[in-house]
């Protein structure tokens, strides 16, 4: 193969087929100044189906044929960068807003559930477990889980086998990996998250603009730094729908460069930095209060 074959380019047109199918498929927003990014990410793509063109590529991935490639489109193109604890003030207003009632569910034998919607490589489930667990003890003989997806097949099963480096672990204080995980590999230093925090966990490959089976509502969703690879319109059909999940006063929690513009319009009262309220929905115009495109699961 030669040189122009082994590093294949990108023309307007191509990327802007892409863009759409990425844009219908899971809302994602790729600007017209990210095409060398695309590229660049999705040659081992060709190199996989040994194609020499990315004309041909997204004529594959476009058709009937290439709906399995898509995952691995999807999954090339998003960023999947999370560690444990991250942005720490989002598990003190879980705690500080919801702490009596986690205590009155659990003293009632109620469920408690909570959603990481766009779960990475599972540092932030794993996290949600562990402080849950720290402090409130007696949920480990209560009806509490933690629902983890993402879009990408490969992160789910990588946050699935819940073993992580000593570079994946550097959120963990040396108490919380003392408390929390094994260490497995002395050489490569890797450590396994306690089957006591996995057990509170359910993983699923799930794109949040397809259909949403949840049973049950949650307590809180975190959607943390997901949303930004979203245009606003994109945006703005995912509030309604979180908001159904919630409990009433339930918690949703963006990422740190993320915000719900309207956010009281939506039904959401903010309580914090990137920190939000589930209250009920404004009334529209005329008076009659905003339905939730997924009613009351």
């Amino acid at each position: 193969m030669d040189a122009d074959h082994s590093r294949p380019n990108m023309d307007p047109a191509s990327f802007e087929e892409l863009s759409a199918l990425a844009r219908r498929e899971c809302g994602l927003k790729l600007r017209a100044e990210k095409r060398m990014m695309v590229q660049s990410r999705l040659r081992h793509r060709l190199r996989a189906l040994q194609m020499n063109e990315f004309q041909h590529y997204v004529k594959h991935v476009c058709s009937d044929a290439g709906i399995s490639e898509r995952r691995h489109m999807i999954s090339a193109l998003t960023t999947n960068v999370s560690h444990f604890f991250r942005e720490a003030h989002h598990f003190t207003t879980l705690s500080d807003r919801l702490g009596d009632v986690i205590r009155k569910k659990i003293s009632d034998g109620r469920r408690i559930r909570i959603w990481s919607a766009g779960c990475s490589n599972g540092q932030e489930p794993y996290s949600i477990a562990m402080y849950m667990l720290r402090n409130f003890p007696k949920l480990s003989h209560s009806d509490f889980r933690i629902l983890a997806t993402d879009i990408d097949p490969k992160v789910v099963d990588f946050a699935r086998n819940a073993t992580y480096s000593e570079r994946q672990v550097a959120g963990l204080s040396a108490a919380d990996k003392q408390q929390f995980t094994d260490v497995v590999s002395d050489l490569e230093d890797n450590f396994k998250v306690k089957k006591t925090i996995r057990d509170c966990i359910r993983f699923h490959e799930l794109n949040l603009f397809s259909e949403w089976p949840m049973r049950y509502k949650f307590d809180a969703i975190y959607c943390r730094n997901v949303v930004i690879y979203f245009d606003q319109t994109a945006q703005e059909s995912l509030w309604s729908r979180f908001h159904a999940e919630l409990e009433s006063n339930g918690l949703f929690f963006l990422g740190h460069s993320e915000r719900i513009s309207s956010a009281l319009e939506h039904g959401f009262k903010s309580v914090g930095p990137t920190s939000y309220e589930r209250i009920e929905r404004s009334l529209s115009k005329n008076g009659q209060s905003r339905k939730d495109i997924h009613g009351t699961s």
